[in-house]
């Protein structure tokens, strides 16, 4: 049974609410005219960087060989592709009415498996810069009987709405992205506080990269010689995992998404002779005075059983307070 919804897509470009309006998504700025077979395409810029557009080239008439071949990645390491995937799905944590966005869902690999594990009240939306694979990932879910929309649209640039999804995940893709940065900001983006984030892609950990193992592998496929996007990370990033997985050739991160930066209690007083917060002595910086006048009020404070941050505070604050009255 299908439950296509078209309802949760936003413009990629400003956020705003699409409505359906015959063979066209709508906002007050914008017209996506192309829906082809229940999937529309919502892929923003029209003129792709590079990078992106050469992925879609190069994925376009790919599906049935990518679905014939990708076994041999697995097998090489000795390893039951399914339960691996699986594992990685895991991570996740959805429940049965989670709603889930798979980025970059391929052939729908991860998708069915993800599927497998919704109720009638989940949802799972998935998308993916190519028309040959997602049309392969429809025809592996169309009889899920769940909430589901796929559409064509570029990682940089989701067309979900904010705080929308319990989980995101994407697995195989992040490098094939010209936007890192941009792309992972978005996951964070559509998952709500506290949801889960799940992606990794191939990269040989540095420790490997001397071994006739590596030499090999990068033969045949030089992305194994990847980075993870560490610096892409954002600051809602919260519990932040990676290991390495298929033999050491793939990473896998996942973090919860928190709200802003961390937080922290920066205001306690620090016991000791220096004393002071946090707080004060990141913000409460003087300007330096001669090393044998520090010395000198180092060993007065020692000597009498003070600390620097109150000592010199009070000092200070007496002298402010001496001048106002004269």
């Amino acid at each position: 049974m299908s439950k296509l919804d078209f309802s949760v897509f936003v413009d990629p470009h400003t956020k705003e609410k699409l409505t359906a309006r015959g063979n066209s998504l709508v906002s007050s700025t914008s017209t996506y005219n192309s829906i082809k077979n229940g999937i529309p395409d919502l892929i923003f810029p029209a003129i792709l960087p590079d990078e992106d557009q050469h992925s879609k080239n190069f994925y376009e008439g790919r599906a049935q060989q990518y679905d014939e071949t990708l076994h041999l990645t697995f097998f090489t390491h000795s390893q039951n592709e399914e339960n691996v995937r699986e594992s990685f799905i895991d991570k996740l944590q959805i429940k049965s009415d989670s709603k889930v966005l798979e980025i970059a869902c391929g052939t729908g690999r991860d998708s069915v498996l993800i599927a497998k594990r919704l109720s009638g009240n989940g949802e799972l939306h998935v998308q993916d810069i190519s028309e040959d694979m997602i049309n392969r990932c429809f025809d592996k879910l169309k009889d899920f009987d769940i909430k589901k929309s796929f559409c064509l649209s570029n990682a940089g640039y989701l067309p979900y709405p904010d705080n929308y999804f319990d989980a995101t995940y994407s697995f195989g893709a992040m490098g094939e992205f010209s936007d890192k940065k941009q792309s992972i900001k978005e996951m964070v983006r559509v998952t709500k506080p506290g949801g889960k984030i799940v992606f990794g892609d191939e990269c040989v950990p540095v420790w490997l990269r001397n071994t006739t193992y590596y030499k090999i592998l990068i033969t045949t496929n030089p992305m194994f010689s990847a980075d993870p996007p560490f610096n892409d990370i954002p600051v809602e990033a919260r519990n932040v995992n990676i290991q390495w997985v298929i033999g050491s050739t793939f990473y896998l991160m996942d973090f919860e998404v928190g709200e802003g930066e961390p937080t922290a209690n920066f205001d306690f007083e620090i016991p000791g002779v220096r004393g002071g917060t946090y707080r004060t002595r990141f913000e409460g910086a003087l300007e330096g005075v001669m090393p044998e006048t520090k010395q000198k009020a180092w060993e007065f404070i020692k000597a009498n059983g003070l600390n620097m941050h109150s000592w010199l505070d009070r000092i200070i604050n007496d002298q402010l307070k001496s001048q106002s009255n004269t």
